[in-house]
C-alpha cells in the first residue's frame, strides 16, 4: 500500500524510522518531507510537494499527540490540512495516537495506538462506512 505519513515536522527523524518499519512490511512511503532535502525547499514549494505526495498515496497515517505533548512553537498544523485533503479525496485515514479533533471521530477514520497495531491494521481492508456516513 502507498502510505503518506503526516506528523509534526520536528518528529521527522522519528517518522523516518516509522517509514523504514512500514517499508519492511511491504508498504511504499510517499512522504518526501522525511528526506533531508525537503528542508531546503521554500514553504510554497514544500506545500506543493507534500500535496503531490499525498495525492500519490492510498492511505494517510496521521501521527497525533496528547495535548501535553504539544508545544506552542510546534503548532503549525500542516498535518491537519493534509488530513482534510485526504478526507476530501476519499483516501483511507488512520490516526496513530489519540484523536486530536472532531474529524478524527468520523466513522471511516481508523485509530491505532502504535506502529505494531498500524501494521496489523494495514493488512485488513479499510473501514467502509454505510452510505451517507464519512
Amino acid at each position: 500500500m502507498k502510505i503518506y505519513i503526516a506528523a509534526r515536522y520536528d518528529r521527522r527523524a522519528e517518522m523516518a524510522v516509522v517509514a523504514g518499519f512500514l517499508r519492511a512490511h511491504g508498504h511504499q512511503i510517499t512522504s518526501r518531507w522525511l528526506d533531508e532535502s525537503h528542508a531546503m525547499l521554500d514553504d510554497e514549494v514544500a506545500a506543493m510537494v507534500d500535496l503531490a505526495d499525498l495525492e500519490g498515496a492510498d492511505c494517510l497515517v496521521s501521527f497525533t499527540e496528547t495535548p501535553v505533548e504539544r508545544a506552542p512553537w510546534a503548532a503549525r498544523g500542516a498535518r491537519h490540512v493534509e488530513f482534510g485533503v485526504a478526507l476530501k479525496s476519499g483516501k483511507r485515514l488512520v490516526v496513530c495516537g489519540p484523536r486530536e479533533n472532531i474529524f478524527h471521530h468520523l466513522v471511516k477514520v481508523e485509530v491505532v495506538r502504535n506502529e505494531d497495531e498500524l501494521v496489523a491494521l494495514l493488512k485488513r481492508p479499510a473501514v467502509s462506512p454505510t452510505p451517507g456516513e464519512l
